[in-house]
């Protein structure tokens, strides 16, 4: 079996700064601090380690675990009411791209995202795409990138045996976790990062329309 696994933000779907908005209303809530998250790249990052870079940056110290708990709570309110909004715009070829692997054998595909899984479900829901998976590595499982994608490879175990990994991201932190993991890494500049600084993954895609030929050329029709 090859397991796939995607990341959302900007790989797969743009939310439209859903989150940074929901991250900002809920440190004003709390803290009494707007626009909280400007100058801050969220690109790649898990949302508990985003959670607290924000503190250190704004209170000088990280989050204690009630704080962060307490935090993500009201996060995932608030990014429902953004998302119902906003709504998220679908990348070019992502929607035609899982169709064609979902219909071949010897595919099962996955998420390995940093958002928590609350928030990640959230996102793929509103992009009509959350049944095309059927597991997931969250930064609810850890705030480290690498880990979280070593525990969607751990479920994608106790579904079949595994052929090959091969993670499909959009940021330099996707690339390093895919390495980290020994998984093929497919940078997709669809994102926040440049092609030229996705340049030493395995591949890189300018978007997700070429992933099918990819595939073909590497394991066959």
């Amino acid at each position: 079996m090859i397991l796939y696994l995607f990341d959302i933000d900007g790989t797969l779907l743009h939310a439209r700064r859903s989150g940074r908005r929901a991250f900002d209303a809920v440190f004003a809530a709390h803290h009494g601090l707007e626009r909280a998250c400007e100058g801050m790249q969220f690109g790649g990052k898990t949302d508990p380690a985003l959670i607290d870079e924000l503190f250190v940056a704004r209170l000088g110290r990280p989050a204690t675990d009630a704080e962060r708990a307490a935090f993500l709570d009201a996060y995932l309110l608030r990014l429902d009411a953004e998302l119902a909004q906003g709504g998220v715009e679908v990348l070019g070829g992502v929607a035609e791209t899982l169709a064609w692997l979902a219909a071949r054998p010897g595919i099962l595909l996955g998420i390995a995202t940093g958002n928590v899984r609350a928030g990640a479900d959230a996102k793929l829901a509103m992009a009509g795409l959350g049944a095309y998976f059927a597991l997931g590595g969250y930064g609810s499982d850890s705030a480290l990138r690498a880990e979280l994608v070593a525990r969607a490879i751990a479920r994608g175990r106790q579904h079949a045996d595994l052929r090959e990994v091969i993670v499909v991201g959009d940021t330099i932190h996707d690339i390093s976790a895919a390495r980290a993991c020994g998984a093929v890494a497919c940078a997709v500049a669809t994102g926040s990062d440049p092609p030229e600084a996705l340049a030493h993954a395995d591949v890189v895609f300018l978007s997700m329309t070429e992933l099918p030929a990819w595939h073909t050329a590497r394991f066959g029709g």
